[in-house]
């Protein structure tokens, strides 16, 4: 069934204050209702994803005259049973089914996994002759004490169409033991998930388990606490700057709404600067859509290893309830997020998204050795972030917004890194963290899509390099600088890299509102530059993960262009996302455009990260240029007053 309709007797009560506020649990009960109405839901049927269906860009903005857009909900079915798998809208607006789509795994892949293929996955290789003897050959009898890890299984040639798993075992010697400490190397499963069954064993290396404890909640391995640390204490004695209303965030003439989604995560919508009674547009639409973590391990039981958490996993299903003191410190206002069970039920997140601000240090500083003026400004920034675990790593994901217009993502990486057995001194491939025990080189990738509306929806992108001009007439003692402009204006031309040599930025802008000195206003994304994706080009990794092959994308609006590798990543075999997006090669020079950023670290683990994780730092950063005509923060006062931040002062 495609574009049809199927008519419902259950239609929702009132919609939400605005189009973009996240799906509520009575909207996911209402669409499960639809859902039932139509005989798409069995006993047998499982929810993949089930999230808001945002309106089209158009649509949102259009005059509030011409009502409200049609409210959708997606969701993506899968029968357990039989294995089809559909893509489903359904309108709420309208209470019905407005589109099936019956996919083809060969061609779109699977659907993401679902909670009970982690507890079906154990199950079946705990009951498989053929892994239990693998399991016996180590010494290892009592599979109780063996947990099974189901793991996404790629795309290698050996799918055939099935929906399945690659599953690595890991011991587990009591209930507060960490099971990463000691993986059972050189074996792993492939499982059917529909037949549930252990298609195929791979035991092909004897590695001993490694046995040193990993508990870092034990004082055998963490040591007694320190007692030299007083206490810091963040207080906001008049309340928090900013206010929120719903989704609705003002802030320092910062004004956006939040939103949230089982498989993004964290989003920001209309993102807006108040300048001098203005409501300027500076991003229409931000998130963290994809990302991809490859593994570098080409040996037999880990040469498939790479996961793209957002597509596969849904990093936003799997957020944090956050707590003050230890998550968050300071004025902090919570949001909940509600995200679904395989039955479609919705669940709600206590305190998943974190809203507080910060000091961070000197905004601007003078002493004049002229006129006698000694001024100082701190400082400050709105922090909106969230924090999810996935599998062994956690990551938090935090948007700044400062005083001074400037925009920062920032990405926190903490948590267990995933290990083997290390084989022996030279290993190129994994560092040894304790003894026997191994952590393989990867990369951590994401992608971040900008929907930029500076000033307006007609937006161009430079790429602008520094460099230095060779002596000549007009150079005579060599000591130039100039900046060399390359405007991008196709979607051919838009896959970029970083250059940090030449201290490459991309700058986006409005060729048709101009500045105070005739200038187009603009911002410029500063990348901070690392390798790309490091896998062959020839290898089925970079077919699928093409997005993280270059810092920087540029696309034309479109509103079905929402994830970096498609809309169905486990086990695609490639070519979704954006390959397919750019492959019309549209003009962007004075369009709609949208910018897909790839940053993150190549990790080669340090047995500092061992047995948990420091957090390691990636983002980038948006700056105003020429967006204003001067220092915007002219206006902010000095703390507590001038008198306070002068020198000696009693």
């Amino acid at each position: 069934m495609t574009d049809t309709a199927v008519r419902s007797a259950e239609v929702p009560g009132p919609l939400p204050a605005h189009p973009l506020d996240p799906a509520s649990a009575e909207e996911y009960l209402s669409g499960r209702q639809i859902l039932v109405g139509a005989g798409l839901l069995t006993e047998t049927t499982r929810f993949a994803y089930y999230g808001l269906e945002e309106p089209p860009k158009g649509q949102v903005l259009a005059d509030a005259a011409e009502g409200p857009p049609d409210r959708r909900l997606r969701a993506f079915l899968i029968d357990v049973v039989s294995g089809e798998s559909s893509d489903v809208i359904v309108s709420l607006t309208r209470g019905e089914v407005v589109s099936r789509r019956v996919l083809d795994p060969r061609v779109d892949g699977q659907l993401p996994i679902i909670d009970q293929d982690y507890a079906l996955a154990e199950q079946v290789v705990h009951a498989d002759p053929e892994w239990r003897a693998a399991m016996a050959r180590r010494g290892l009898t009592d599979v109780s004490k063996i947990r099974a890890c189901p793991l996404t299984a790629g795309s290698y040639g050996d799918e055939q169409g099935r929906r399945m798993v690659r599953v690595m075992a890991f011991l587990q010697e009591n209930e507060h033991d960490l099971a990463w400490a000691h993986p059972v190397d050189g074996v792993a499963a492939f499982v059917d998930l529909i037949e549930g069954r252990v298609f195929k064993v791979i035991d092909e290396l004897d590695m001993p388990v490694p046995r040193e404890s990993g508990d870092y909640d034990d004082p055998a391995v963490s040591g007694p606490l320190r007692t030299s640390l007083k206490p810091i204490e963040i207080t906001q004695p008049e309340g928090p700057s900013f206010t929120l209303e719903g989704n609705a965030v003002e802030w320092q003439n910062w004004s956006f709404r939040i939103g949230f989604d089982t498989r993004e995560g964290l989003s920001l919508h209309q993102i807006s600067l108040d300048d001098g009674g203005q409501r300027r547009p500076v991003i229409y639409r931000a998130s963290i859509p994809e990302m991809v973590v490859p593994y570098g391990d080409p040996g037999p039981t880990r040469y498939w290893q790479n996961y793209f958490d957002s597509g596969e996993y849904l990093v936003g299903k799997w957020a944090n309830s956050l707590e003050l003191g230890c998550d968050c410190l300071g004025e902090i206002a919570y949001l909940d997020a509600t995200v679904t069970d395989d039955q479609g039920e919705p669940r709600v997140i206590r305190n998943a998204i974190c809203i507080h601000e910060e000091d961070f240090g000197i905004l601007w500083k003078h002493t004049d050795i002229f006129n006698g003026s000694a001024q100082s400004r701190r400082q400050r920034r709105l922090v909106v972030s969230f924090f999810t675990t996935v599998g062994n790593y956690d990551y938090g994901f935090y948007w700044y917004f400062y005083l001074d217009g400037t925009i920062e993502c920032e990405v926190k990486l903490t948590g267990v890194i995933f290990t083997s057995a290390y084989p022996g001194p030279g290993h190129p491939h994994a560092t040894e963290v304790a003894p026997g025990l191994g952590a393989p080189a990867h990369q951590h990738l994401f992608s971040a899509r900008l929907d930029m509306m500076i000033d307006g929806q007609v937006n161009a992108v430079d790429e602008i390099d520094v460099q230095g001009s060779p002596v000549g007439p007009e150079n005579p003692y060599g000591n130039a600088l100039v900046q060399q402009v390359t405007r991008l204006s196709r979607e051919s031309e838009a896959g970029r890299r970083a250059a940090p040599e030449r201290d490459r930025v991309w700058r986006v802008s409005n060729p048709e509102v101009t500045n105070r000195f005739g200038r187009p206003v603009s911002f410029t994304l500063y990348p901070q530059a690392a390798p790309t994706l490091l896998a062959d080009p020839s290898s089925s990794l970079y077919a699928r993960a093409r997005f993280a092959t270059n810092h920087l994308w540029v696309t034309r609006y479109d509103p079905a262009h929402r994830y970096s590798a498609g809309d169905f990543v486990n086990q695609h075999p490639g070519g979704g996302g954006i390959p397919a997006f750019i492959a019309g090669d549209h003009h962007i020079d004075g369009a709609d455009v949208v910018l897909w950023h790839t940053f993150g670290p190549t990790h080669f683990p340090r047995p500092e990260d061992w047995p948990v994780m420091p957090v390691s730092r990636c983002g980038f950063t948006l700056k105003p240029t020429g967006f204003f005509g001067r220092n915007p923060t002219l206006d902010v006062p000095p703390t507590h007053g001038a008198a306070h931040c002068r020198p000696n002062a009693g």
